[in-house]
């Protein structure tokens, strides 16, 4: 028998599939971007809400997938890799207070989340670029997901956030025991140096929407 809770994770599969947070998939199939959230699967009175077959199709059509494979979503295979929430945040945002704590791990409230495979990291997050600052490694709409948990090393792209509340994303070139040094993703902005007094933090980027 098909349930609510099948059908609104195959869209949240979707969803992590193209890269996009619930409300983004919405937004690219020109519905109403809270269409899909969380609070649109219960009814005022407590009850489960089927999403329209409009609203899915508008959705499969966006995302450029097929009926079949959307039903495969309904019931992943056998051994498929399982998925979890990720919290979502615009990186506009991230320099706001009140959406980190002082370790660089998501707190608060204003967060969205987006469905995405297992990563043995439960303070793992995902960014949502605004924007062409971080073109061409990284374009308006893109996802990043970000790893606290992960090790960081010379080369892996990385988020910053200095203690003045600036968050930016770049290539780790090398770090010592008073600086590190970033490079920028994008050749028209220059490459930085930071000491580590001004750095709150630091974490890798794990994945990117391509």
């Amino acid at each position: 028998m098909l349930t609510h809770a099948q059908v609104w994770s195959a869209i949240d599969r979707l969803a992590a599939r193209a890269g996009l947070s619930a409300s983004g998939l919405a937004k690219r199939a020109g519905l109403d971007p809270t269409t899909f959230n969380k609070s649109k699967r219960i009814t005022a009175a407590g009850r489960a809400r089927w999403p329209s077959t409009e609203s899915i199709a508008k959705a499969l059509a966006a995302t450029g997938t097929s009926l079949d494979t959307f039903v495969t979503l309904i019931e992943p295979a056998s051994g498929s890799a399982t998925t979890e929430q990720v919290p979502l945040l615009g990186f506009a945002q991230a320099g706001a207070g009140g959406f980190f704590d002082q370790g660089g791990f998501p707190a608060g409230d204003g967060w969205d989340e987006i469905a995405f495979p297992s990563l043995n990291d439960e303070h793992a997050y995902a960014l949502e670029i605004s924007g062409r600052s971080m073109e061409p490694a990284y374009r308006d709409g893109d996802i990043i997901v970000v790893s606290p948990a992960a090790p960081v090393r010379r080369g892996d792209r990385v988020v910053v956030r200095t203690r003045d509340g600036e968050v930016t994303a770049k290539e780790l070139k090398r770090k010592t025991a008073k600086s590190i040094e970033l490079k920028s993703l994008n050749a028209a902005h220059e490459d930085r140096i930071l000491p580590l007094s001004d750095v709150l933090w630091m974490a890798r980027i794990v994945w990117a929407s391509q």
